[in-house]
């Protein structure tokens, strides 16, 4: 949701957070690494530290959106089904911006 107080640094994390999930719902096993999310949002013209993907992750987590665990030293996220459903459009959540329908 955009309101007359939504700044562009807010634009720009929504939009972050829901290309971290469409990433994971295109995955086979719905689940990435911290790393390679990193360099998806980077493919995607959106350059982050891998301590702000972390921060978005735990965000997306807070929110049920995904599932972490921790493997090796990385962080591994996965989609739930909450997730799947506001990465499609089909639900919404505060923060994370809405898919634009296909043309």
């Amino acid at each position: 949701m955009i309101t007359s107080k939504t700044t562009y640094a807010d634009l720009i994390t929504a939009d972050v957070r829901l290309l971290i999930l469409q990433t994971l719902e295109q995955d086979a096993g719905y689940s990435h690494n911290e790393g390679i999310l990193q360099s998806a949002l980077r493919s995607l013209g959106h350059t982050l530290s891998r301590d702000q993907v972390r921060t978005q992750l735990q965000w997306l987590a807070e929110q049920e959106l995904v599932q972490l665990f921790q493997t090796s030293g990385l962080h591994v996220a996965t989609i739930t089904a909450r997730g799947l459903d506001v990465a499609s459009g089909a639900a919404s959540v505060p923060g994370v911006a809405r898919p634009r329908p296909a043309l």
